[in-house]
Parts: C-alpha cells; sequence; structure tokens
C-alpha cells in the first residue's frame, strides 16, 4: 500500500512539472499588454529611411513580426550568394528582415564596416559578405559599435521599447523587441529559435541577455546607411 502510494505520489508530482512547464512554454498564446496599459509612452524613431510613412522602430517590428508570422523553419545553413528563403532562416535572419522592412541592407551595412575597420569585428578571420550578417557575434560588434547602448535589465520596463535588439548568452541568440508586453510590463521578444510562437514572453531570468541597443539612424552618419536593393 505504502509503494503504491508512493508511485501515485511520483506520478502527480511528475504530472504536475509537465504541465507547468507546458503553460510556461510558448506553445499556448497569452494575453498580451501594451505599452500604454503601464502609462509606459512609446518611443518612435524621428527617421523614416525608406519614406513609406511609417517610421524605423515601427517598421522594425512590423518586418521582425513578418517573418515570426511565417515561421521558417529553423534551418542554419550557407546559402552562397544569395539570401535564405522566406521559409527556412535562423534568429540573425529575423534581424536582417526586419531592417529589410525598413529599407536597410544590414548585410551590406556590416560587410561595407568589415572591410573598412576589420579590428572591430573579432569574430572575423576571413570576410565573407554572405555570412557574416548572419552570426550573432557580428551583429553585437555592429550594434556595440552604431547602436545606442540600453539598460539588461528587463525588469526596467520603460527602457525596452519596440524595436530595440537584445542579445542573449555569449552572443549565442538575438532577437527584437516587440510591441506587446506582459503582465507584469516586460516586453516579448520576436526571435527565432525553432519554438513554435515566435513572438513571446521570453524575458523571464531563465535567459541572460548580454547586449541592449537601439538603432537610431539619426545619430549615424551617412556613410555607415545602406539601401535595400532587390536582387
Amino acid at each position: 500500500m505504502i509503494k503504491k502510494t508512493f508511485i501515485y505520489m511520483i506520478f502527480i508530482f511528475i504530472l504536475t512539472i509537465i504541465v507547468m512547464l507546458i503553460m510556461r512554454s510558448s506553445f499556448f498564446p497569452k494575453k498580451y499588454y501594451k505599452a500604454s496599459d503601464f502609462n509606459i509612452k512609446t518611443v518612435y524613431s524621428s527617421v523614416d529611411y525608406n519614406k513609406n510613412n511609417i517610421d524605423d522602430y515601427t517598421d522594425f517590428v512590423l518586418g521582425a513580426r513578418k517573418d515570426a508570422n511565417n515561421k521558417p523553419t529553423y534551418v542554419s545553413k550557407y546559402y552562397g550568394d544569395s539570401y535564405p528563403p522566406d521559409n527556412e532562416g535562423v534568429c540573425t535572419d529575423v534581424i536582417w528582415r526586419a531592417f529589410k522592412k525598413a529599407g536597410y541592407s544590414l548585410r551590406d551595412m556590416l560587410n561595407e564596416d568589415v572591410i573598412k575597420y576589420p579590428e572591430d569585428y573579432h569574430y572575423i578571420e576571413n570576410r565573407d559578405k554572405n555570412i557574416d550578417f548572419r552570426r550573432v557575434g557580428n551583429l553585437h560588434d555592429f550594434f556595440k559599435k552604431y547602436a545606442i547602448s540600453l539598460t539588461l535589465d528587463y525588469k526596467d520596463i520603460e527602457e525596452w521599447q519596440p524595436g530595440d535588439i537584445v542579445i542573449f548568452g555569449n552572443d549565442k541568440h538575438i532577437g527584437l523587441v516587440s510591441d506587446k508586453r506582459n503582465s507584469n510590463g516586460v516586453t516579448y521578444i520576436i526571435h527565432n529559435g525553432g519554438q513554435f510562437n515566435r513572438e513571446e514572453d521570453y524575458l523571464n531570468g531563465f535567459v541572460e541577455v548580454t547586449g541592449h541597443y537601439r538603432f537610431d539612424a539619426s545619430k549615424i552618419s551617412e556613410d555607415v546607411l545602406v539601401p535595400w536593393k532587390e536582387e
């Protein structure tokens, strides 16, 4: 009898853990909130680089969300002199696709900067335009150099704004801040780690934030900015 009771208790414990993990996972969408629900003023970019009457930061979110809704299969491979197809990608592809929506060619911006200042990119030994912009460490070096560095404390909720770029771990992962927030006002992250929901409540203390940046083109030299061109 005691043995059966013990087994039953173990079963209930395991079942509880499984349910908790499922509820915390991204499989089930949760109710989200907006900045206005917390009296937070949303920051908009003063720049509309592609002149589509939408500011850059909003374009970044729209571009990243388009990728999230498309749910590209997580595929890490080299595509030669072409971009990954829309139905494939990794975390870094979310970022250049977000920049594409705003009219920027992140690939060309990074590549031209590597040509001019190779010493600023400590991960790159042999420059390769077709892959360098798809590596988190290289993007971290680029944004550290040209974007505004912000707080790493995700609980400082007013400082996290739509369109911000976030680096996780030892340059292992990257995402973009959404305009959605959880019940505590913490922003959602749009990213691709192969998970079901690509726009999710991800800043929870379990993931280490090692970079938080805001790309303000008004504070960047024109010769750094490269417009997107369809190939």
